[in-house]
């Protein structure tokens, strides 16, 4: 079965015995037992709901995994996958990372006694050498956000096996349509489900995929211990939106291509970042991995005062910290989405304070080019 026919033919209702075409929201916080002295499938929504329950094994089933695991933010899914980890270990990480996991990573993990090594995880020799015997994770983005640098999943997973250490990657740029990396060696697939997994900027969630039950035991452990999982509603809405993801994706995909290669050739603009441009330092290396470049780019405006122009002349692009829904947006990542940024790693790779980055939606892509044309032109 192909991807888009996967989106809509699921069980929808597991056990219903009126077969509704549409997932039931089980709005409750607790279901009757028919006992006292044993429990049934389903006794309290922290531990499990039938309608969480039908959005994690689609998710599964979408990513190439054995079970899935939805979570109230992308945080609380990264959170999770953090809490594999003990007191003494070491995780070695990718530099380029989201805001918020940095902020993690240098100011909760510590605390925890977990220390993060962070190397150029597009070097494999630098990830392979900086592995010592603490290490139990190497941890990555791919493409990141916002410099769009893209890492060899592959050949880390093949160091990570080698090593005998978990490889966990935040898949939130491209999506389960796009890339899937447990097809590639990756252990753990993480999902900010607020972005296109929904696309419509009415959800915050997060997901966790893997394939390995012992794996999957303790992280559901963790999820029901800790309370981080989604709730009923926003299961319901994460399923709904689910269901366009590939016309949604195509659409701004092909949007995001041609926005790329119009920015590229604008005087105005000194630098694309768009894996799907053939100039891409990395495109061969996306393109093998990835079906496209996505749909989220940045490019840099010569100075902050002009990246602070455009974002905030343009009509059809919203100043929005977040990406990934059917409505075009913009950000000024160094004050942004990367605001929260350690200083340790803004020395090593620092977003420019003329850097842009654009989440492309469906709108009609001639009408963003114009609003961009005339925007760049008149700053």
């Amino acid at each position: 079965m192909k991807f888009a026919t996967k989106l809509v033919h699921f069980d929808a209702a597991p056990k219903d015995p009126y077969h509704p075409k549409v997932t039931p929201i089980y709005q409750t916080a607790t279901f009757e037992q028919e006992s006292a002295d044993s429990l049934g499938e389903y006794d309290y929504s922290r531990s499990g709901n039938p309608t969480r329950t039908v959005l994690e094994e689609q998710m599964a089933a979408l990513e190439g995994g054995a079970h899935g695991f939805c979570f109230a933010s992308g945080m609380a899914a990264i959170t999770c996958v953090t809490r594999l980890l003990s007191t003494g270990d070491e995780i070695v990480s990718d530099y380029d990372l989201y805001g918020g996991t940095a902020r993690l990573f240098a100011k909760v993990l510590p605390r925890a006694g977990v220390t993060i090594r962070y190397v150029d995880a597009s070097d494999v020799s630098a990830v392979a050498g900086a592995i010592t015997a603490k290490t139990k994770m190497i941890y990555i983005e791919s493409p990141t956000n916002p410099f769009l640098r893209v890492v060899d999943i592959a050949a880390i997973g093949a160091v990570a096996k080698q090593c005998g250490v978990l490889f966990a990657i935040d898949n939130s740029v491209m999506s389960p349509y796009l890339q899937n990396p447990l097809e590639l060696g990756a252990n753990m697939v993480i999902h900010s489900a607020t972005k296109f997994l929904c696309g419509h900027s009415d959800v915050t969630g997060g997901v966790v995929v893997l394939k390995d039950d012992a794996l999957a035991q303790r992280v559901h452990f963790l999820q029901n211990a800790e309370g981080t999982a989604l709730a009923p509603f926003d299961s319901y809405l994460l399923l709904r939106g689910l269901k366009t993801l590939k016309l949604r994706m195509d659409a701004q995909q092909r949007s995001a291509q041609t926005i790329a290669e119009f920015l590229a050739s604008h005087a105005r603009v000194r630098e694309v970042y768009y894996p799907g441009l053939a100039s891409h330092r990395d495109h061969a290396v996306h393109m093998r991995q990835a079906r496209g470049g996505g749909s989220v780019l940045s490019f840099t405006a010569g100075s902050a005062e002009v990246a602070k122009a455009i974002a905030e002349r343009l009509e059809l692009f919203s100043i929005s910290l977040s990406f990934g829904s059917v409505q075009s947006s913009i950000s000024v990542p160094v004050k942004m989405s990367h605001a929260s940024v350690t200083e340790e790693m803004t020395s090593v790779r620092k977003p420019p304070a003329d850097m842009l980055r654009l989440s492309i939606g469906i709108e009609d892509v001639d009408d963003l080019i114009a609003d961009l044309r005339a925007c760049l032109d008149s700053v």
